[in-house]
């Protein structure tokens, strides 16, 4: 498993005193799969940076369905997990392993005050931030402005893409990371099914022509 000074993306822009302080503040973890490391916008346990295996940021919609905002995989930051240090702002997102994964606990306390006194932690917070929130909004518009159809089809495509084919992920895994129903999800790759895009097995979802499901899901896709 690599160490947080070859997982931190600016590791060698900071001073060698904020190397050895930043160091000594990371506290390894080990999340086992399906356990909530952030509950919202009341707990601020601090940075999660991710070295192996995968969180998921998502939220409650008033029907209480999930939705998945984005994943986090080896390398990537979770800046909601220390909502506290960002300006005030709240959010009740939360955040759970997929799988167990290893990751490095940065105190929020530690991090606010490197916010405060390294332009590099401070720029890249902020840069990060920005991304993140532009995830998110782009997510909405998915969800109020383009079809189920297209979604899913894009979450297959995409999916196949990180973790290869067939899509080993239930129905009801694939409704909480969309924000539907598991029935919704089954009902729609079975119509998949019988116009040939896929084949549906226990092991999991295996995409048999994906230029035409690709074709589907166009105005889904963040390529």
């Amino acid at each position: 498993m690599k160490t947080f000074a070859q997982l931190y993306p600016i590791w060698n822009q900071l001073t060698p005193e904020e190397q050895k302080t930043l160091s000594n503040a990371a506290r390894p973890r080990r999340v086992a799969a399906g356990e909530t490391v952030h509950s919202g916008s009341d707990d601020c346990v601090g940075l999660f940076l991710v070295a192996q295996g995968q969180l998921r940021a998502f939220i409650l919609t008033e029907e209480g369905k999930e939705l998945t905002l984005y994943r986090l995989f080896a390398g990537d930051l979770c800046l909601f997990s220390a909502s506290c240090i960002l300006g005030g702002l709240q959010l009740d997102i939360l955040v759970q392993a997929q799988e167990e994964t290893f990751c490095y606990v940065v105190p929020a306390d530690i991090y606010r005050r490197f916010m405060h006194t390294s332009l590099a932690v401070a720029n890249y917070t902020n840069e990060l931030m920005a991304a993140r929130f532009a995830d998110v909004m782009w997510l909405l518009d998915q969800v109020v402005s383009k079809s189920f159809d297209s979604r899913l089809a894009a979450f297959l495509v995409e999916e196949t893409r990180r973790s290869g084919n067939p899509v080993r992920l239930t129905h009801e895994q694939i409704a909480r990371h969309l924000g539907s129903a598991r029935e919704v999800v089954t009902r729609m790759l079975q119509y998949f099914r019988s116009e040939g895009l896929v084949s549906l097995s226990r092991g999991g979802i295996t995409l048999t022509d994906e230029k035409r499901l690709r074709a589907v899901a166009q105005q889904s896709l963040r390529e």
